[in-house]
């Protein structure tokens, strides 16, 4: 699936779901590029067709949201990585921020992650990132963000990964427009990265490879995604980077050809909700891209979830579900980041 059609179909069923309104939506897929006519084609195809605001709606957990199921073995005769308990006290969240205000009684208390947000060198200019230091790294991950830019939720994605022993660097993607923050809109966000070219994405995000080999000599690279990101990780896989030694694209689409063989070190998990029909579409292109390239990796796919149930911010959030799939992903970089 191309990105660009991917994000028009993205906010068409957005609107369908009562994310924003009509109106909205137009006025997004307008900035995209379609015309009048075409937008309107788009959101009476996903049955959006009511001009009325959006209600409020209440992130909530859907029942059956605590276990993910594996469908596929991983290649290369590795075993799965383990199932784990769902939990909603994982670092960052307010579960942690409720703890006791007593002395501790070991002798070693945690030292809380280094984070910052830094300018670095791109390949046109000044790239924007929010980077978390590990104090001793097991491996150092590119955080790819959704197609809403470098947001709030996504800025609390490294800190919570250098809490567990990984130096993480979420890049902005839209920093050759000044940054997410300097945007009027989430719609001009979204339609600033359908706009910009592959070779832009792919190269910035080579650049924020470069910047956490500069921060964390010697480590392990990876990279994780999210909706957007999910499918530019899986671009960046396809474009051909070596330097992976792990990737976890979340609900991301693949390439619609996708070959894989250029990434022969990245052990892939792939992360999908039972729900999100749209990505899914793309699994199989996925499962087969990994298999002909003889690439370690798993599929997983969240039952009773939907697609970005990992978005703490977003109406679609299942907690359950995203500590499980965050855990899932600690686990598949214990086995395939070297320390």
């Amino acid at each position: 699936m191309a990105l660009g059609d991917y994000l028009a179909s993205e906010i068409a069923l957005d609107c369908a779901d009562g994310l924003f309104s009509r109106r909205e939506a137009v006025r997004r897929l307008m900035l995209l590029g379609l015309t009048a006519p075409a937008a309107a084609a788009l959101l009476a195809s996903c049955g959006s067709d009511d001009d009325a605001e959006p209600s409020a709606v209440t992130p909530t957990a859907p029942p059956g949201a605590t276990s993910g199921t594996n469908t596929a073995s991983t290649a290369a005769g590795t075993s799965p990585a383990p199932s784990a308990s769902a939990s909603t006290d994982v670092p960052g969240t307010a579960a942690q921020d409720t703890a006791s205000s007593e002395p501790a009684t070991t002798a070693e208390t945690p030292t809380a992650p280094s984070v910052e947000e830094i300018r670095f060198a791109g390949p046109r200019g000044e790239l924007i990132g929010v980077l978390a230091t590990a104090s001793d790294p097991n491996g150092a991950v590119l955080v790819i963000h959704e197609n809403r830019g470098l947001t709030d939720h996504i800025r609390s994605v490294p800190p919570r990964l250098a809490a567990d022993g990984y130096t993480a660097l979420a890049i902005d993607l839209l920093s050759e427009e000044g940054g997410t923050a300097a945007l009027p809109s989430e719609g001009d966000a979204t339609a600033a990265l359908g706009n910009a070219s592959d070779e832009r994405l792919l190269e910035d995000l080579r650049a924020g490879l470069d910047e956490l080999e500069r921060r964390a000599p010697g480590a392990e690279l990876a990279a994780i995604g999210f909706c957007f990101g999910g499918g530019m990780t899986w671009q960046l896989l396809d474009a051909g980077e070596p330097r992976l030694a792990a990737a976890v694209p979340f609900y991301g689409p693949a390439p619609d050809a996708a070959d894989f063989s250029g990434s022969p070190n990245a052990a892939v998990l792939g992360i999908y909700a039972e729900l999100d029909a749209r990505v899914n579409a793309s699994q199989e292109t996925a499962r087969a891209a990994l298999e002909t390239a003889g690439l370690v990796h798993e599929i997983r796919v969240f039952p009773g979830v939907d697609h970005a149930f990992f978005n703490d911010t977003g109406a679609r959030y299942a907690p359950d579900a995203a500590a499980e799939a965050y855990q899932a992903m600690l686990d598949w970089f214990g086995q395939h980041l070297a320390v």
